[in-house]
């Protein structure tokens, strides 16, 4: 622990910050991960967005409406990502504005609502960007439309038109069929049966000379030497285990804690190189991001 005191009062701060917008994350994630398609994606973007607000804090005269300020941001940061990888964003938000307001009648919310919930994360990538922000705001976060606009940046009839838009794709969507069985890396395999086992040197040896760990929001480390530490957290629990699955079509490690419990507490992505182990991300401390996890698991 470092005895410098700006740098102590600089953790502080931050610790302070990330308290006030502790409420906030679960929400910000859930729009997050519908607007990017992804689980893993949306906590990046939530990352980026509060990486962000904490910098422009300090640069506001007034203390602004904390959620409505850091949606804007988060909404803002999806988009950054879904141009930087160049994923569908066929139409652009400034298209909303020239929709006709369609809407007609009063449909019923709860039904809608309820519709919007059950959708796969992924499947709002069927949607514009436009189209997929209104209906996340209003369906699946509850926003009224003269609080989503301000957010997205369109007049309320152009929110109207969007959400109306929205709604009809998703209703028209083909059911998802039966799919094939899911593939199993042996890299990731032999990973998951050594770390159940508590084998802990077996796991260490597959550990790349570079690794990097990314205990998400909470600690980075980067080496064999330094990431080999990390283990040390697991062998002094008892009570986990492991499970091989797929989600949002990414391989990963749900994590069981307790090891009987019906539902994963929480995932773990790695990355591979051969046989070794070049990246490791750990989610133990963003548990709200499998509250809507679909998980497929590897028979």
């Amino acid at each position: 622990m470092s005895d410098d005191p700006l740098l102590a009062q600089l953790n502080e701060t931050r610790r302070n910050f990330l308290a006030l917008v502790a409420d906030i994350r679960p929400e910000l994630h859930r729009y997050c991960a519908r607007m990017t398609g992804s689980i893993a994606d949306g906590e990046d973007v939530v990352q980026d967005t509060l990486a962000r607000a904490y910098y422009e804090l300090s640069n506001l005269n007034d203390a602004p409406a904390l959620r409505g300020w850091l949606f804007r941001i988060a909404h803002n940061r999806a988009l950054d990502f879904l141009r930087r990888y160049e994923r569908h964003m066929s139409e652009p938000l400034e298209t909303a504005e020239q929709m006709p307001d369609e809407a007609a009648g009063t449909p019923d919310q709860a039904l809608i609502r309820e519709q919007a919930m059950r959708t796969a994360i992924g499947r709002f990538l069927e949607l514009t960007p436009a189209q997929r922000s209104c209906v996340i705001l209003k369906d699946v976060l509850g926003d009224s439309l003269a609080d989503i606009g301000p957010i997205v940046g369109l007049s309320v009839p152009a929110v109207k038109a969007a959400l109306h838009r929205g709604r009809a794709r998703l209703t028209a969507l083909p059911t998802i069929g039966a799919t094939a069985p899911l593939p199993r890396s042996p890299v990731v395999t032999r990973y998951i049966e050594l770390f159940n086992a508590r084998d802990w040197d077996g796991v260490r040896a597959m550990l790349a000379e570079h690794v990097r760990l990314d205990v998400v929001s909470t600690i980075r480390r980067q080496g064999r030497d330094q990431v080999g530490v990390y283990f040390t957290n697991y062998h002094k629990l008892s009570d986990w285990r492991l499970a091989h699955a797929w989600l949002d079509g990414r391989e990963v490690l749900a994590v069981y804690r307790p090891a009987a419990s019906a539902r994963p507490a929480y995932f773990i992505e790695i990355a591979t190189a051969g046989d070794s182990v070049t990246t490791i991300r750990d989610y133990n401390h963003v548990p709200y991001i499998v509250q809507e996890a679909d998980f497929r698991f590897v028979d």
